[in-house]
């Protein structure tokens, strides 16, 4: 009689919610989360902000912090132009934070360890800092993949170079992000399941040497904690590197 298994990419299956329109719209628990996470960000940020106390609260100093920390990551690494694309950075970072830190939970998904949702999302930054470079510059945008100072002989080889480079962001962009949420799940996942598999085959010795799988997991849980926020904040800087590329051009 076989034994229970471990099935560590069921996590990532897309299922479809609300029933009979949920089928005909293709609305699927993926974008359940990203309506969960719109949710919760309008509740926090209505409350934390609805006081505006001179000494804040608890909610009212995260919202401030959240805010401040994406404010200066704009101005550091865009300049005063950073200004005008902070909405646009801020809601990046939002929504991918929460997408990442929604997964952790029980019966919950974490949207962004979908290729298509990080893609989607690396894809419209692309071509918006894209945009910005020749609303800005015009045509003298493309001068961005001739690199200064180099010998005219060696363009032929370079130009190419940097044209390859410039279009495999979004890929970059895409990929660090699902891979890693990706990995991380996967890890929990399998842990968890060999707790399982040492109580359910080896009785009260199961449940003592499964101590060890626990004590990883629990660890794994901590590591993730730390990869969700990163890996909300390196899309959010790439963005602001990106934008500073458009908008200086170097």
């Amino acid at each position: 009689m076989a034994g229970p298994t471990i099935d560590a990419l069921s996590q990532f299956r897309l299922t479809t919610g609300l029933g009979p329109i949920g089928r005909v719209v293709n609305f699927t628990n993926s974008n359940e989360m990203m309506l969960v996470a719109v949710a919760i960000i309008i509740v926090l940020f209505s409350v934390g902000l609805r006081t505006r106390s001179v000494v804040p609260g608890r909610l009212q100093s995260l919202v401030e912090t959240l805010y401040e920390f994406v404010y200066g990551m704009c101005i550091d690494n865009i300049g005063e132009e950073g200004r005008k694309f902070f909405p646009l950075v801020f809601t990046i970072f939002i929504f991918i934070l929460l997408g990442n830190l929604l997964g952790l939970f029980p019966y919950f998904f974490a949207y962004t360890s979908g290729i298509v949702v990080t893609l989607t999302m690396a894809l419209f930054v692309f071509l918006f800092t894209t945009g910005v470079g020749f609303y800005v510059h015009g045509f003298r945008f493309l001068k961005f993949f001739v690199p200064d100072g180099v010998p005219g002989w060696l363009l032929p080889l370079l130009v190419p170079i940097e044209i390859i480079s410039y279009l495999s962001r979004p890929v970059s962009l895409s990929v660090r992000l699902f891979a890693n949420m990706t990995a991380g799940h996967v890890m929990l996942e399998v842990f968890a399941g060999f707790m399982i598999l040492l109580t359910a085959s080896l009785g009260v010795f199961g449940a003592v040497a499964s101590i060890i799988p626990l004590g990883l997991n629990v660890a794994l849980i901590a590591l993730e904690l730390l990869v969700a926020c990163l890996q909300a904040y390196v899309f959010a800087v790439l963005t602001c590197l990106y934008l500073h590329d458009a908008v200086h051009m170097h």
